[in-house]
């Protein structure tokens, strides 16, 4: 079965930066676009950045010049990169395998905790 695990999530204070990692396995083909969210409490999942399988990349405007999404085909994992991290980036991060084989799946992570605190 595909399984999606994230890690790297921690407590930083603001203007810090943390490194998250996203690993699938399970994985029977080429996964596609991966993606990663976040939610914070009390806050609806919203989108964070997308990268599809070529490279291309895509962020929300919240975390534009300041995060970095990239992967690792041959090892179906993604990262992201956060710099200049703000208390308001406090949140659950989530990474998505969002197709497989151009098939659309969801496969979600359990989520790695990033608080951005003094």
């Amino acid at each position: 079965q595909v399984q999606v695990v994230e890690f790297g999530g921690g407590l930083v204070q603001p203007r810090g930066s943390l490194r998250l990692n996203c690993a699938a396995s399970g994985i029977i083909g080429s996964i596609n676009d991966m993606g990663w969210y976040r939610q914070a409490p009390g806050k609806q999942r919203e989108f964070v950045a997308l990268i599809a399988r070529g490279g291309d990349t895509n962020y929300a405007d919240a975390v534009k010049g300041r995060f970095t999404i990239s992967r690792d085909n041959a090892k179906n994992t993604v990262y992201l990169q956060t710099n200049s991290l703000k208390p308001e980036d406090t949140a659950v991060y989530y990474c998505n395998v969002i197709a497989i084989n151009r098939v659309r799946t969801g496969y979600w992570g359990q989520g790695t905790q990033v608080t951005v605190s003094t």
